[in-house]
């Protein structure tokens, strides 16, 4: 595999296209009709440098990394688009013109308003210095690990990966989806309060002023106690607001600060290079140095939001003035990569001005690294001039429009309105209406819905009743869930079959779950005393990515079977097996939530998933590409409800199919007024139109459920079957 990045220009807008020489130049150029909805066939691609005509796979192995992209159908459109483009870079020119105008005007302005001594910062910043040298202590980071589950943490991370096919990440990629694991645990097993259960009856209370803190509270840096009276009883209830991650860990409760100040313990327990982010206008967060990403990454524990630096200024509409980073080993100014808007931020910052409060921070920079060798504080200046260097790099470059980012989320909805920091119900995450060209990893899918006509089949050859089947179905499912509890990387489990009854049937069936065991990368071995003993055969991770497919196929065929009237040969088919599903494709969509609503999602398998689109309640699409233009015919899809707001679900829709890779399309099925009765509903649809061969399908949905109370639309699965 050999990997590279091209940077390719269409109309006013440059789009990142990473090339894998695997995939072929035909990936490469559905990539660039995902992002610019170009299909293939109207394409053409020049080198910018070179201006010479991208065709094939050789091209692109000679050429530089800038291309530019025109469709057939522009072309003649094209010196009129570059008058246009050099007026637009004329207009860029006079913005930016005036942005550096405001810039000087302000820091002349922070000249006359700003004090002339430091002693507001010093009073802001210093207590927190202190703060984060907690942080490595080692007593503070045992008690921090034991609190972890890391065995889950390390597998939901593996399996993450997996999802995108990287089976063999590299340890960056493993320590940076662990972390991200480690911020989503942590977002989940934190609590928010807003005001304090009472502690007497559990009744709602009201804030009741502040009290003096007790020794017992001091001792862990409560400072400040909130009380509150309870509306029921009347019982008062404390509210120290801790400032020692120790007893954070203990009480896992509290707001922005307490939450900043557990979470960047954790982060520094597991090794990572981890700063304290205190926001001048009340917010905290933490950053994490990314060694895969080569840079500081954003990640907020209360919104469970990383690597979206832009989330305040743009989402939450904050009016940011000072973002001071503090670690171990420095203290930074790190407010010009949250801001695209640094002339009007300028015009906030009257606590100091810029060189003054440049060198203050120097000055605590120097006591921190005052014990440290002279080459550590020579690799950490370095780090300090790449990092000043990229803000100011990044501080004038374009926002990506096609994402979308949320108002705050943590916190009261009544007080965040009041901080006009409440954007909307219906975003809750970042969400992009540029889908990329994603590749669904889905094979052991197919093979686990494939490997249950055996086991059916044995059922119906040796005449086992309906309740016998189930019975021993269930049987194996017990057994999934004893490797499911198990540890991921030495998954074991056992079950005595006897002499009679369900386990003696299933030991008698064994060999017909074969295939199953195969497709879960597992493996069966019988000893002499009748104990049946299931184990890890291959890559534990490919057995934890296939588990929860397995589980909720298993409870389909299960509900299916007890459906059944008549259990004999004529079962062997819809809806009770579903086999030859299509694996294995590139899909695109309208747009996707991210990070866990990803279009890849509704091919996934299981039912903790979905994909979203946060802007198709009145229409969004989804293309299936066929891997390596194979040509199948569809005979029947499954759609799947989501797990929760009914309103999103489609309701009506058009199934097409393409014979040319996506430039004409047919159409194969068409559904209205359709309605999900429950949520994870299965509704299989068969295909009337007989004959017709494509590689690729569209599914364009038209409207969902209730698109008066949702901009949204959200589908748990997608499942594609041709004929055999």
């Amino acid at each position: 595999m050999v990997a590279r990045k091209f940077l390719v220009r269409h109309d006013d807008s440059d789009f990142d296209v990473e090339y894998d020489t695997d995939d072929g130049f035909e990936v490469f150029q559905f990539q660039l009709f995902s992002l610019t909805s170009i299909p293939p066939e109207e394409q053409k691609i020049f080198g910018t440098e070179e201006d010479r005509l991208v065709s094939g796979d050789s091209d692109l192995a000679s050429i530089s990394d800038r291309l530019r992209l025109l469709s057939v159908n522009d072309e003649v459109k094209e010196e009129g688009k570059l008058v246009d483009q050099n007026a637009e870079l004329a207009k860029s020119d006079e913005e930016f013109a005036r942005m550096l105008q405001a810039e000087e005007e302000a820091l002349m302005f922070q000249q006359f308003v700003s004090s002339k001594d430091n002693s507001q910062m010093e009073t802001r910043i210093r207590p927190y210095v202190d703060q984060v040298l907690m942080y490595e202590d080692p007593n503070r980071q045992d008690c921090a690990r034991q609190t972890v589950p890391v065995d889950r943490l390390e597998e939901k991370a593996l399996v993450t990966l997996a999802k995108e096919g990287n089976f063999k990440p590299t340890k960056n990629e493993q320590d940076h989806a662990f972390l991200l694991q480690l911020l989503f645990w942590f977002t989940q097993s934190f609590r928010w309060v807003d005001a304090p259960s009472c502690d007497g009856c559990g009744g709602e209370t009201t804030a009741s002023g502040m009290g003096v803190a007790l020794s017992s509270e001091t001792l862990y840096g409560a400072s400040r106690v909130e009380l509150y009276r309870c509306n029921v009883c009347s019982r008062i209830t404390r509210f120290p607001r801790y400032n020692d991650p120790l007893k954070l860990l203990e009480t896992r409760r509290g707001r922005c600060g307490e939450w900043a100040n557990c979470f960047t313990l954790y982060c520094r327990t597991f090794g990572y290079e981890s700063r304290l982010i205190i926001d001048y206008t009340d917010h905290v967060w933490t950053e994490c140095f990314s060694p895969l990403l080569g840079r500081w990454m954003h990640l907020d524990p209360c919104e469970g939001i990383y690597d979206r630096p832009l989330l305040y200024e743009k989402g939450w509409k904050k009016n940011l003035t000072y973002v001071i980073a503090l670690a171990k080993d420095g203290v930074h100014d790190v407010t010009k990569r949250y801001t695209r808007k640094w002339h009007e931020v300028l015009h906030r910052r009257n606590l100091t001005t810029e060189a003054d409060l440049s060198t203050f921070l120097s000055n605590i920079r120097r006591e921190l690294r005052q014990n440290l060798t002279s080459q550590v504080i020579a690799a950490l200046e370095e780090r300090d001039r790449n990092e000043a260097e990229a803000l100011e790099r990044d501080l004038h470059s374009k926002d990506d429009s096609s994402i979308s980012l949320p108002g705050r989320q943590s916190g009261d909805k009544e007080w965040r309105i009041s901080r006009s920091e409440f954007g909307s119900d219906e975003i809750c995450s970042p969400s992009s209406s540029s889908c990329p060209v994603r590749k669904c990893i889905d094979e052991h899918v197919t093979k686990i819905y494939n490997a249950f006509y055996p086991v059916i089949a044995h059922f119906i050859e040796k005449a086992c009743s309906k309740s016998r089947a189930i019975e021993v179905l269930k049987i194996f499912r017990r057994i999934l869930i004893d490797l499911k509890q198990s540890p991921f990387r030495i998954r074991r489990a056992s079950v005595n079959t006897g002499s009679e009854g369900a386990q003696y049937v299933f030991h008698q069936m064994l060999p017909s779950f074969g295939q199953l065991l195969d497709a879960l990368f597992l493996k069966s071995e019988l000893d002499a005393n009748g104990r049946v003993d299931i184990y890890l055969a291959a890559d534990p991770v490919k057995t934890a990515l296939a588990l929860p497919v397995v589980f909720h196929a298993l409870d389909d065929v299960i509900h299916n079977l007890s459906m059944c009237h008549n259990f004999n040969k004529d079962s062997l088919n819809w809806p009770l097996l579903k086999l030859n599903r299509i694996c294995s494709g590139l899909v695109i969509a309208s747009g996707e939530e991210l990070p866990f609503g990803i279009v890849t999602s509704a091919f996934d398998g299981t039912r903790m998933s979905k994909w979203e689109d946060p802007n198709g309640a009145r229409g969004c699409w989804i293309v299936y590409k066929v891997l390596g233009n194979k040509m199948h015919e569809l005979v029947a899809y499954e759609l799947m409800s989501a797990n929760d707001a009914p309103e999103r679900d489609p309701m009506d829709w058009v199934v097409e199919g393409s014979d040319d890779g996506g430039s004409n399309w047919r159409v194969l099925d068409k559904q209205t007024s359709q309605m999900f009765k429950t949520r994870y509903e299965r509704k299989t649809f068969k295909i009337r139109s007989v004959g017709f061969l494509a590689n690729a399908f569209r599914l364009r949905f038209l409207a969902v459920r209730d698109a008066l109370e949702t901009s949204r639309f959200q589908l748990g699965s997608i499942d594609l079957y041709a004929r055999s």
